[in-house]
C-alpha cells in the first residue's frame, strides 16, 4: 500500500535516538565503519559501513560507501549501494547515486536520485518465518508530487 504521509518528528526521532558518534564537517575517514546506537556524518567517510543500528548522512555530507545498515536518514551526498533491514529515509537536499535495498522507503520531493530500488523479499529473507510475499510486503511512504500529475515523468502503474 501507498501512502502518501511524510514521517512525522516525532517519529523520525524515535528511529534516530540520540547522537552518540558524530563525524563532524571538515572531517575525513577513509575505511570500515562499524558501530552501535546513531552515528550523524557531516563529513566525508569512503569505504564501507555496517551495523544494525542508525546513520545519519547530514547536509553538505559525502559517503562514498557500501552500506549495510538497521535505518539510514539521508540529507547529504551518498553515492554507493545502501542495504537498509528497517528503512531508508532520503530527505531533501539529498542526492543518491546507487541502489537501495529495504522493506521500507521513503524518498522527499526535492531529491535526486539514480539507481534502483528493490522492496520486496528484504523483510522475507532477513525472517526467520516463512511468510508468503503477500504478508510481508513492503510500506512505503512517500511525498505527493503534484508537479508528476499528468505527466509522463511519474511512476508507471504496477501491473
Amino acid at each position: 500500500m501507498l501512502g502518501w504521509l511524510p514521517m512525522t518528528q516525532a517519529a523520525r526521532q524515535s528511529t534516530v535516538g540520540e547522537i552518540s558518534t558524530l563525524l563532524g564537517r571538515g572531517s575525513e575517514f577513509e575505511g570500515k565503519l562499524t558501530f552501535e546506537g546513531t552515528v550523524r556524518i557531516d563529513g566525508v567517510l569512503k569505504g564501507e559501513v555496517f551495523s544494525d543500528d542508525v546513520l545519519i548522512v547530514g547536509e553538505g555530507a559525502r559517503v562514498e560507501a557500501q552500506i549495510d545498515i538497521g535505518d539510514i536518514i539521508i540529507q547529504g551526498t551518498v553515492i554507493g549501494n545502501i542495504r537498509a533491514k528497517r528503512s531508508i529515509e532520503v530527505l531533501a537536499p539529498g542526492r543518491v547515486n546507487g541502489d537501495l535495498t529495504t522493506p521500507t522507503l521513503q524518498i522527499e520531493k526535492g531529491v535526486v536520485f539514480e539507481g534502483r530500488s528493490f522492496m520486496e523479499g528484504l523483510a522475507q529473507t532477513d525472517s526467520k518465518s516463512a511468510r508468503s510475499s503477500k504478508e510481508a510486503a513492503p510500506k512505503v511512504v512517500a511525498q505527493k508530487s503534484d508537479d508528476l500529475v499528468g505527466t509522463d515523468k511519474g511512476p508507471k502503474p504496477l501491473k
